[in-house]
């Protein structure tokens, strides 16, 4: 087992909580305004949260580990990349599941392709950050925690604002 292989099913148990929590929220009475509802002016709703985390497991998947790789929904990566500002175009649960599904085996076959002997290296696209392909793995196994408890966060919120 490489040791990108040791993390998976960290990584699993994260996506079946945030899947879980996709769930939880089809299960209010207007999903579609849960996913859009906002915290406050300029925050970040719970589908902008959701597709962030497969957004950014797609540009680990490709353009930030294998560049050769042509990755999926380019069209939605400036809206939901780190540092984009959420906007009020909100997406269906199932496209946030497809997203989430989909970025996630894409991340992990790249994941899969490389081996123990290059963890040390630094890939071109994170040279500024001084990021080494180990420290990418542990980054993500923060990544998807983190941005899920925002989200999980909001829905309370939500609920709050707007009792059954």
């Amino acid at each position: 087992m490489s040791t990108a292989e040791s993390f998976f099913k960290t990584y699993d148990f994260h996506r079946t909580r945030t899947l879980d929590l996709l769930d939880r929220v089809l299960q209010e009475p207007d999903p579609q305004a849960a996913l859009g509802w906002r915290p406050g002016p300029g925050r970040a709703h719970i589908a902008w949260q959701l597709m962030h985390i497969g957004v950014t497991e797609e540009l680990f998947a490709t353009e930030r580990l294998a560049p050769e790789k042509v990755g999926a929904f380019q069209e939605l990566w400036p809206r939901f990349r780190g540092g984009s500002t959420p906007d009020d175009d909100i997406p269906t649960p199932d496209v946030i599941r497809r997203v989430l599904i989909e970025g996630r085996q894409h991340l992990l076959a790249t994941l899969r392709e490389i081996p123990d002997s290059r963890l040390g290296e630094i890939p071109p696209s994170l040279a500024q950050r001084k990021l080494t392909i180990h420290d990418v793995l542990y980054i993500l196994g923060w990544h998807e925690p983190h941005h899920h408890g925002q989200a999980h966060i909001t829905l309370n919120l939500y609920k709050a604002a707007h009792p059954r």
